[in-house]
């Protein structure tokens, strides 16, 4: 089964119907199982209120969440070893770790470039 770790403006970009959503809804179908943290249900609603938009369309029950159990200082610190990134986009990439030591054995979905170089850097599918 593959797998994909979801960025939240992955999913603001579809939610919001932005050009290349209807493909990156395809992608998104095309993966056995959609990661993420709760972190992203916080990013998406923000982005919902601050478009003054009732509620996200039922995104959210396509992803398979996950609740580190402790710290992520390791990850954080693999991930600022690659290039500086703001809190959040940080998190989702550590968080991304935290599932899949090895990052080729996943896909990290972002529509954020400085995240998605990182990604790279760190050797996530793309």
């Amino acid at each position: 089964m593959t797998a994909a770790y979801v960025d939240t403006s992955y999913l603001v970009s579809i939610a919001f119907g932005e050009r290349g959503a209807s493909e990156q809804i395809r992608r998104l179908g095309s993966f056995g199982e959609l990661l993420a943290t709760n972190l992203l249900e916080a990013e998406l609603r923000a982005a919902f209120r601050r478009e003054q938009i009732d509620s996200p369309p039922n995104l959210l029950h396509l992803i398979s969440w996950v609740v580190p159990n402790r710290t992520l200082s390791l990850e954080i610190g693999r991930v600022l070893a690659h290039g500086y990134l703001r809190g959040a986009d940080l998190w989702h990439l550590a968080a991304a770790l935290y599932v899949a030591d090895d990052p080729s054995t996943l896909t990290f979905l972002t529509l954020d470039q400085p995240q998605r170089l990182v990604a790279n850097a760190l050797g996530f599918r793309g």
